[in-house]
């Protein structure tokens, strides 16, 4: 078996880190990757009217759509495939990816965190 370096302590739980430690670099998990998103924490803590709440939603969701547009390189080299069309609210998406490519998401600024999405096993091939 071949381990994998741990990836970014700081965007990885050190859980979720050593379970992937323990898988081959190629072998693909699901994940949800929370992107950097423009940060809208300011404007949720005023009263705001419907208007207003309109327009950070959309903020966000702009912000992530360019996080996304900076890491589709490293989902497409890493053999990766989103399973959401687009990023949520809070500016995450589902993927499938390598391990390998888990790393290289921890790694990218685009990306604030990558947490797992279910039990790391093995998806297998039919």
């Amino acid at each position: 078996m071949h381990r994998l370096d741990a990836p970014n302590p700081n965007k990885v739980s050190p859980e979720f880190a050593s379970r992937l430690t323990n898988l081959e670099p190629q072998q693909k998990v699901r994940v949800i990757v929370l992107l950097q998103v423009q940060d809208a924490q300011s404007l949720a803590n005023k009263r705001q009217s419907p208007n207003e709440r309109q327009a950070v939603i959309q903020a966000v969701q702009k912000s992530a759509e360019q996080a996304l547009g900076n890491i589709i390189g490293i989902i497409q080299n890493f053999d990766g495939r989103s399973l959401t069309e687009h990023p949520d609210l809070f500016g995450s998406i589902s993927l499938e990816i390598t391990v390998a490519g888990v790393n290289a998401l921890a790694e990218s600024e685009a990306v604030k965190a990558v947490i797992e999405d279910q039990s790391i096993y093995p998806i297998s091939r039919k």
